[in-house]
């Protein structure tokens, strides 16, 4: 099974391929990269390349779930309204080619990485690297909680 796992956002958007056969124990990266787009491009233009590029890869990996974290509220409406929006968009190209859409938020996400749903940034992160066995200067902040996203999806898979 592939998994694309992604941690939505307008000016970085993390983004994780992860595998999983049968005869294998753990899940592993097949690409992940963080994909940033210019705050001097209109929002629109960003929104475009974030769908193009996400189309792009859909089609490069064939993934069959989209794993995509749930919106969190905070201070900033206008943020919270742009990265609603990138959401949107991603999950019309995965629909579009017929993925499966497994929405987690953050703290399901948490859960499932570390056990605790209060965990704190720098505790998912030595997480994901140990489930992994991931070199720490290989991966930034946004592709880890793709990859932390894909973990979710893989281990809601297994219950379902």
């Amino acid at each position: 099974m592939i998994i694309l796992g992604i941690d939505p956002g307008f000016e970085r958007l993390g983004i994780a391929i992860l595998e999983k056969n049968k005869s294998e124990k753990k899940e592993k990266i097949i690409f992940s990269e963080c994909f940033k787009t210019s705050s001097k491009l209109d929002f629109s233009e960003r929104l475009h390349l974030i769908g193009g590029r996400v189309k792009k890869i859909i089609k490069k990996y064939r993934p069959e779930i989209l794993a995509i974290e749930t919106l969190f509220l905070n201070t900033n409406q206008k943020t919270v309204m742009h990265v609603a929006e990138v959401r949107g968009a991603i999950i019309y190209e995965a629909m579009n080619f017929g993925l499966k859409v497994f929405e987690a938020s953050p703290p399901q996400i948490k859960i499932a990485t570390t056990g605790y749903g209060r965990a704190n940034k720098e505790q998912m992160m030595k997480m994901v690297k140990i489930l992994l066995a991931i070199n720490n200067s290989t991966k930034s902040d946004d592709e880890l909680d793709a990859v932390a996203i894909a973990l979710t999806a893989f281990a809601h898979t297994r219950i379902l």
